[in-house]
C-alpha cells in the first residue's frame, strides 16, 4: 500500500494505492467498486483486478479500506 497527501479545498486527502488479493474477474472489480464507495470519507479513483486506487479523507483508515475488500471475498494485502 502506498499513499500521498493531496489538499482538496480545505480537507487533506489522501491517495492510497491497494493490493487486492483473490480478485479474478470484472464482478471481483464490480464488488470491491461498490464495498469501497460505501466507505465514508473514500472516493475511488480506478479499481482493476489486483489492485484500487481511492482518495481518503484523513481519519480514513486501512483497516475500513481492508473490511471493504474482505466483503467482496478478496483481501487486502500488507
Amino acid at each position: 500500500m502506498s499513499f500521498r497527501h493531496i489538499r482538496i479545498g480545505m480537507n487533506m486527502t489522501k491517495q492510497i494505492e491497494l493490493k487486492i488479493e483473490g480478485m479474478h474477474c470484472d464482478g471481483c472489480v464490480r464488488r470491491v467498486t461498490a464495498l469501497l464507495k460505501r466507505v465514508d470519507g473514500v472516493d475511488v479513483e480506478s479499481v482493476v483486478v489486483g489492485e484500487a486506487k481511492v482518495l481518503a479523507r484523513d481519519g480514513v483508515e486501512r483497516a475500513e479500506l481492508g473490511k471493504a475488500g474482505e466483503g467482496g471475498g478478496c483481501k487486502v494485502a500488507s
